[in-house]
């Protein structure tokens, strides 16, 4: 009797993946059966795969999953993992791998033109054109105050993937950048300063920029607190770039309103999404982007990139990339310590984008 095909459940977005993704998977992976799912279907999806690839944004039933015994292996298709790190996926046997590296490029851009466009004051101008065009009398030319990032100590919180291509971006613009991460090793050049987490308070209080790349776990949940906006240079900028939740967003609108801090962008926010009618959407000293930092249109052709290389190492035996190890699967991140590879070292060996932008 021949034995029946393991299943391999994928689901990147709302819709389902695009058939020459699917043909890609298939052509690495021939001895799996694929099922191709979007998200109103990945929570049944679930209770029927051995392997998952990709990012459920709906409620799951983790822990009946886990006690199904059945899945062996989730590679996730985003770098944050509190979608589906409960403690009883924590505690199990599961293997988990992560896309972190995957866009951060992507976020790091996109934040980088968050923070040049509120220093020069683009949010401003942009408006005053808006208005013009609807109301003929108005001249948009007014002139208003800008500012620069030149010169400016750039703090980053979290030097992981992100982080470290964070600070390579703003590099060229930065007087000096120094980071705080959990595991201060392996600094990259362009920082002064790497501390450990423990040093956040130094960090707050030194930079003229502030931005956060933290991942999102119990230890850091609601870590921003007023207390650490009161720490914050009162010309500061505040740059989230990571989650929403790591903010408890009422202390940083009070910090914005009593004008303890000079403004932030954010691409993320707490709830999400922000109600039409909350206050942050009302502060001039703001810029919000709807999370869309990593909306580049061949991302899911890189998570395939580290999908697929994984996959080939999954069978040979290797180590895999971004593994969490039990320490790993409880921060939400995997290692910078050697024990694993890392995408964001490895990655530039298996662009493909260009075979499939071709093709599609």
């Amino acid at each position: 009797m021949t034995q029946s095909k393991k299943n391999l459940v994928v689901c990147f977005r709302s819709a389902p993946v695009e058939q020459v993704l699917i043909d890609r998977i298939a052509r690495c992976w021939p001895e799996v059966h694929i099922i191709n799912t979007d998200q109103k279907g990945i929570a049944k999806a679930l209770w029927e795969a051995d392997y998952f690839c990709g990012h459920a944004k709906v409620p799951v039933d983790w822990d009946g999953i886990v006690a199904q015994g059945r899945l062996k292996w989730i590679q996730s298709s985003a770098a944050g993992m509190d979608w589906c790190l409960v403690p009883s996926v924590i505690a199990s046997e599961i293997t988990v791998t992560t896309a972190a590296g995957v866009l951060s490029d992507q976020v790091s851009e996109h934040g980088l033109a968050l923070i040049l466009a509120w220093h020069r004051n683009l949010q401003a101008f942009i408006s005053d054109q808006y208005f013009a065009s609807d109301n003929p009398d108005y001249h948009a030319f007014k002139r208003k105050p800008t500012d620069d990032l030149t010169g400016k100590t750039v703090g980053i919180v979290g030097l992981g993937g992100v982080g470290r291509r964070m600070a390579q971006v703003v590099a060229p613009f930065a007087r000096r950048i120094i980071a705080t991460d959990l595991f201060p090793q392996d600094k990259p050049a362009e920082v002064a300063e790497l501390w450990a987490a423990d040093r956040l308070d130094d960090l707050l209080t030194q930079a003229d920029v502030v931005i956060l790349c933290l991942p999102l776990n119990s230890t850091t949940r609601g870590l921003f607190t007023a207390e650490k906006f009161r720490l914050m240079k009162r010309t500061a900028l505040f740059a989230n770039m990571a989650r929403g939740p790591l903010v408890e967003t009422e202390a940083l609108v009070q910090a914005l309103k009593e004008q303890d801090l000079a403004g932030a962008i954010m691409d993320v926010t707490s709830p999400e999404p922000l109600p039409k009618d909350h206050p942050l959407w009302t502060l001039p000293n703001v810029l919000i982007t709807p999370h869309v930092a990593g909306q580049i249109r061949w991302r899911f052709e890189d998570i395939c990139d580290i999908f697929c290389e994984n996959v080939r190492r999954y069978k040979s035996g290797e180590p895999l990339i971004n593994l969490l190890s039990p320490r790993g699967k409880e921060l939400g991140f995997p290692l910078r310590d050697g024990s694993v590879p890392l995408w964001i070292d490895v990655k530039k060996q298996y662009t493909t984008r260009g075979e499939v932008d071709a093709r599609s």
